[in-house]
């Protein structure tokens, strides 16, 4: 795997998410298209455990989080950014998510949860605000930002 062989990945799903509105409907469709025990799921979380590894995913640190943004929001990732956090058992900075979020949930430890969800998506919608928390262990985050678009805020 590498970030070019990562971005045509992304961009085999961000093709299906382009003009869809981001609410509970999507975090459905997405879920039940792309299950925690499918095939595309498999591939994504393989692909960001692989980038981790080789330090080109999550290559900052800060507050006991490692995060870091691969691509921009670009043509080839029909408008969306995507970033990479990897988090254990903390909250991160609470910030607001101008034109929403999609969040594709890999647990390296069972039961492990980001905002109480389990393995798979989740979905936030536009003006929609947390502070995100993994509980349980360890969970790597993958985050679709339509625009790149985030406000982190002091909340």
């Amino acid at each position: 795997m590498s970030p070019q062989a990562f971005q045509r990945l992304i961009a085999g799903v961000t093709t299906q998410l382009a003009d869809r509105p981001l609410d509970g409907q999507l975090a459905v469709w997405l879920n039940d298209t792309w299950p925690a025990d499918g095939e595309t799921f498999r591939e994504l979380a393989a692909a960001c455990r692989t980038g981790v590894a080789e330090g080109w995913l999550c290559n900052r640190e800060g507050g006991g989080i490692r995060y870091g943004r691969i691509f921009k929001a670009l043509p080839d990732t029909h408008g969306f950014s995507v970033d990479v956090v990897a988090m254990n058992n903390i909250a991160g900075p609470h910030h607001v998510h101008p034109h929403g979020e999609i969040d594709l949930i890999m647990p390296l430890t069972e039961g492990a949860t980001f905002d109480g969800h389990p393995a798979g998506w989740c979905v936030y919608g536009p003006g929609s605000a947390h502070r995100p928390t993994v509980a349980n262990g360890d969970a790597l985050v993958l985050y679709l930002l339509p625009q790149g678009a985030i406000e982190f805020t002091a909340a």
